[in-house]
């Protein structure tokens, strides 16, 4: 029996070593681990500021083409002719489409 009790002392031995041995390896990656997310999170950053968006740039709207122009006016004359526009209300918006 003592060899018995010796092997199993060398064996406990063993494993005690072998179990402060993965246990050192695991806080020594666990440190590792805590100091690159640390240095990481130094690295980033900083979020952006909010601020207001820009104003919208308003931009006036190119003069009308002679073609344009021309199709309106053929457009107001039709309505004109169907009787849906008075002569007053003709006169109006062909001036408007005239820019007189």
């Amino acid at each position: 029996m003592p060899g018995l009790v010796r092997g199993m002392a060398r064996t406990a031995a063993v494993v005690g070593t072998a179990t402060a041995t993965r246990n050192a390896v695991n806080r020594r990656q666990a440190d590792k681990n805590v100091a690159a997310y640390s240095h990481a999170v130094q690295q980033q950053a900083p979020p952006p500021q909010q601020y207001a968006p820009p104003p919208q740039e308003y931009y006036e709207a190119p003069p009308p083409s002679q073609d344009d122009t021309i199709a309106q006016l053929e457009r107001l004359g039709a309505l004109k002719a169907q009787g849906l526009l008075t002569e007053e209300e003709f006169a109006a918006q062909k001036a408007k489409i005239l820019g007189m």
